[in-house]
């Protein structure tokens, strides 16, 4: 590291401690970071979160139903029926419960916020995670019409579950 760059961090650290202590007058949004940080105000976090479950869960919908299409007709009844009654159950017992939570949050968060806490920093570890097992699970020699109820059960659990963040944005609109 060289002695500019040191000099550099060093006076940030120190305007960053200084920061609210009265003493001084910079405030925290003149920081330059702080300026970087794209604000939006909370009914954009309310519908990006419920635009991105909803469509999370229709891309996953979309590619069991995908899956599903070479099936004879009874047994398709069959794999939907447990897909949507698996949805029912990961939203009545995750997915419902986390975007209330995740609401509650996005409404105490103030007028303006960064435009990624529309879900908490773990969640996008979380999403990670999903993303690299779906990604694993598709390479087992599981017949894709039995991952499609899989499929069925967490996009419709997303899905259903985005319905709370859109609702709560009517909610704010009105009143």
């Amino acid at each position: 590291m060289t002695h500019g760059h040191f000099l550099l961090i060093e006076s940030f650290n120190y305007f960053y401690d200084k920061m609210g202590d009265g003493h001084h007058k910079m405030k925290k949004s003149d920081l330059f970071l702080n300026r970087l940080k794209p604000d939006v105000e909370q009914r954009w976090l309310l519908l990006i979160a419920g635009l991105m479950w909803g469509g999370v869960g229709a891309m996953l919908g979309r590619l069991a139903i995908e899956w599903l299409r070479f099936e004879v007709p009874p047994h398709v009844w069959v794999f939907l029926l447990a897909g949507a009654i698996l949805a029912a159950a990961i939203n009545h017992w995750g997915f419902a419960r986390l975007a209330k939570q995740n609401v509650d949050r996005i409404k105490a968060l103030g007028q303006k916020a960064c435009i990624f806490a529309f879900q908490r920093w773990t969640s996008y570890v979380l999403v990670v995670v999903m993303i690299t097992m779906g990604r694993l699970v598709r390479l087992l020699p599981i017949p894709r019409s039995y991952l499609a109820i899989l499929y069925l059960g967490i996009g419709g659990a997303l899905f259903l579950a985005s319905l709370n963040y859109l609702s709560a944005l009517i909610y704010k609109e009105r009143g």
